[in-house]
């Protein structure tokens, strides 16, 4: 891949990571309820699960998604029901009390790395939008292997930098929840519910 290439496809990602998602949003919720340490799992897990899903672009799933007239729609209801599911378990959650010792119970580590790699795949438009993205940095004059794993290698590097970010800044903002961790918890678990009902119904 030609180097001027590969640092447009780093912009442009940067951009992409910095857009508001679920993932992002899931590592901002758990960055301030557990911490930085145990939102590594969440955000390992999120990352994992777009390597899954630029892999399954790479190899062509993207175009039957989009040749099939009933498989995108039922991916976007199963996807919007994941999230309507995690909106409702972070609606009910108690508030962070960090005078409290050990605050609410964490989940396990394979617990939260599951939880980033679902909410990874619960939007099933990243299939699409990474067969359309992918193709314009890919040189099809030389080995197609190597340039899709430092694709995907370059994604996964900056995707995890961002979530990183966000999560290391929620945990700024557990003092603030001994007194406002509820409206905290509803606020997030709302933004869950608004993308799951966003997403049937996008374009």
């Amino acid at each position: 891949m030609n180097p001027d290439t590969w640092l447009l496809y780093c912009g442009a990602t940067l951009g992409l990571a910095l857009t508001p998602g679920p993932n992002s949003l899931l590592a901002l919720t758990h960055g301030a309820l557990y911490g930085t340490r145990h939102t590594l799992f969440t955000i390992a897990g999120g990352v994992a699960g777009f390597c899954c899903l630029i892999a399954l672009a790479m190899f062509g799933l993207g175009m039957l998604l989009q040749a099939s007239s009933l498989a995108l729609p039922l991916l976007k209801w199963l996807g919007a029901a994941y999230l309507l599911w995690l909106g409702w378990q972070l609606w009910r959650a108690p508030p962070l009390r960090p005078e409290a010792a050990g605050g609410p119970p964490r989940p396990g580590r394979a617990s939260l790395f599951r939880q980033g790699w679902l909410t990874a795949l619960s939007n099933p438009k990243v299939l699409l939008f990474y067969g359309a993205f992918l193709p314009p940095f890919v040189d099809p004059q030389r080995a197609l292997l190597p340039q899709f794993l430092l694709l995907t290698l370059t994604y996964a590097v900056i995707e995890f930098g961002v979530e990183l970010l966000l999560a290391r800044l929620a945990g700024r903002i557990r003092p603030w929840l001994a007194h406002s961790g509820q409206h905290f918890n509803r606020v997030c678990a709302g933004l869950f519910v608004l993308i799951a009902a966003c997403l049937p119904l996008a374009g």
